[in-house]
């Protein structure tokens, strides 16, 4: 028994040992890449080409992104501050709508199967073969190199994971605390804003969040449909390598500060995304 014991400890000890080590070579993998463009961000121009370990600090690629004579950033951090807030904020409305009515309303069952299949395929379809199509129909419509378009091509490519989230939600919601509210005489409208909408708040956080950060990193879709004016910004930090010459700090700057973001609301959200993501995998 004891033998027994004793052997069972040690391979014990040897998996966790073990999971230690691919828990930090996945940190290194996932925190390096990070590391090393926050110290790029961090050099003179010299400093980088000469790949220099040893290097006096500086903030001057922060101040050249945000506030040089020829650096936009600040105006494209606004563009994609707009439009990922009002993309999200519709995605949400039609998304949960639509998962709700799916979800609590008779359709046919093939009606919710195909539709749910359709949006689940729309959304593995690559981006990129969509941008001809789109390019095409909203310079006919005159809503080429404008805000509005994106907003447009974001709530689309957006909006099958938002209804996949919030139907996860709504079916653990009990059916049966809207049919006594509605046995009490409440309208079905306001017992879905009062019950059911306040229950699924842990999944609109969660669809809002990644909502806001897929529209906030696209890059395919606007680097065709907009300009200098109206670029998000992943197309600013692309801009900075130039034809004849690559800013490397203050590519690596501006990508920094456009992370920041990201990190922020997944920070704040990120029980809300977990719990989102894994909602209906355990009964």
């Amino acid at each position: 028994m004891n033998v027994q014991s004793s052997s069972l400890l040690q391979f014990t000890r040897r998996e966790r040992a073990l999971s230690y080590v691919l828990l930090a070579a996945a940190v290194v993998c996932i925190v390096g890449p990070f590391a090393w463009i926050f110290l790029t961000s961090l050099k003179q121009q010299i400093a980088i080409y000469t790949g220099a370990w040893s290097f006096v600090p500086t903030w001057s690629n922060y101040s050249d992104v945000l506030f040089g004579r020829r650096s936009d950033f600040a105006a494209n951090v606004i563009n994609s501050t707009i439009v990922a807030s009002i993309s999200t904020l519709l995605v949400l409305m039609i998304g949960t709508l639509a998962a709700y009515s799916l979800y609590r309303f008779r359709w046919a069952h093939w009606m919710v199967t195909a539709l749910l299949g359709w949006m689940l395929i729309f959304h593995m379809i690559p981006v990129l073969t969509l941008v001809g199509p789109w390019y095409i129909a909203f310079r006919e419509l005159g809503w080429y190199d404008t805000l509005g378009a994106l907003v447009v091509t974001h709530v689309t490519l957006n909006l099958p994971i938002t209804v996949w989230l919030m139907m996860a939600f709504f079916r653990e919601i009990p059916p049966e605390l809207q049919e006594a509210a509605q046995v009490d005489g409440c309208p079905p409208v306001t017992a879905f804003v009062t019950i059911a909408l306040p229950l699924a708040a842990p999944g609109l956080i969660a669809a809002g969040i990644l909502d806001f950060i897929l529209s906030w990193n696209e890059f395919s879709i606007a680097l065709n449909l907009t300009s200098r004016d109206t670029a998000t910004v992943p197309v600013a930090i692309a801009r900075f390598a130039q034809q004849y010459e690559t800013q490397h700090g203050q590519m690596a700057a501006a990508s920094v500060i456009a992370t920041l973001p990201a990190l922020l609301l997944m920070a704040l959200g990120q029980r809300f995304i977990v719990r989102g993501l894994t909602a209906g995998a355990v009964k």
